[in-house]
């Protein structure tokens, strides 16, 4: 898959079929433009294509609202070459760039910098200065400028359309199966395995620890049933998100138990999978009763993964 991050010149290839957004996430809507992208330029021999932006436009437009991401850029990327696109544009956003009119954007960054045959993009999207373009002009201008326009309709569940932002709320309040759902995927959190204060050892229960990534979306604090991914493995777990209170309030960690297994992952990258959450976090009298909770937690995390593996697959 191409990346290009600067356009210093009009890129040149075969019949480019694009569609434009963020992205964050890659649920199942954005999958489902993505897949049409993919079908309509291999049906003419064309070239599928993403057109991002970095950053994120909320960084540029209102640098003061604290944006959390539910994928990281090398995620993002890998999704985007899983779907079958071809090459990747990144749009670098700067006020100047965020001043474009729509007909400037239409004109100089779609037709001549670009030069897009066909784009699919959601009914409600919108482009140009104060986000002034919608669909109706996009089309408009790709009939004036050579290229034909596509809206697609947004994926809905229950009744509810799926967006990033929804996802995020489902995620921020622990309902990770309804996350999952919208997603159509566990959500996971990735990271290299860092040494901690071995108090889990201690206890019986030994963890491997990640450093909690600023830019992500987190789950309440609490204890989750989840599944590992290492390497080529995806090993039954606990995980935990907190500030391990018992110990006195420290920094936010990621701490994983794997069931069964007792493996050293110092490190090395894993992937957390967050299947269920199963309770909060909460403060102990004493370690000893700390450990007799996790055994607890343990006993439950097997149920949960039980349960998930009985209704849907959990190694998607």
């Amino acid at each position: 898959m191409n990346v290009v991050r600067r356009l210093t010149d009009p890129i040149q290839r075969s019949y480019p079929v694009a569609t434009i957004g963020n992205f964050d996430g890659q649920h199942r809507g954005h999958r489902a433009l993505l897949d049409i992208v993919v079908a309509t330029a291999r049906r003419v021999g064309g070239t599928p294509v993403v057109v991002t932006f970095d950053p994120h436009p909320v960084r540029t437009l209102a640098p003061h609202v604290d944006l959390k991401f539910l994928t990281s850029p090398q995620e993002k990327l890998a999704r985007f070459e899983e779907a079958g696109i071809e090459e990747v544009v990144f749009l670098e956003f700067t006020p100047a760039f965020a001043g474009l009119t729509p007909g400037e954007f239409a004109s100089q960054i779609l037709k001549d910098r670009l030069g897009l045959r066909e784009i699919f993009v959601g009914e409600h999207f919108s482009f140009g200065k104060d986000r002034a373009g919608k669909i109706k002009d996009l089309t408009d201008l790709g009939a004036q400028l050579g290229f034909q326009v596509h809206a697609v309709p947004p994926v809905k569940l229950e009744g509810e359309i799926v967006s990033s932002t929804r996802i995020r709320r489902f995620i921020q309040a622990g309902d990770m199966q309804k996350a999952a759902q919208f997603l159509g995927r566990l959500y996971a959190i990735e990271g290299e395995v860092i040494h901690g204060d071995q108090r889990g050892r201690t206890l019986g229960w030994p963890t491997a620890n990640l450093a909690v990534p600023s830019e992500r979306v987190l789950p309440p604090d609490g204890i989750y049933a989840a599944t590992t991914q290492w390497r080529d493995r995806r090993l039954e777990s606990v995980a935990y998100v907190g500030t391990r209170p018992t110990f006195g309030q420290g920094d936010r960690v990621i701490e994983v138990y794997l069931l069964d297994r007792d493996t050293d992952l110092y490190g090395e990258r894993i992937a957390v999978h967050f299947v269920e959450r199963l309770r909060g976090d909460a403060a102990f009298a004493s370690p000893e009763e700390l450990s007799a909770q996790i055994e607890e937690d343990v006993r439950q995390a097997r149920s949960a993964l039980r349960r998930a593996s009985q209704m849907v697959e959990i190694t998607s």
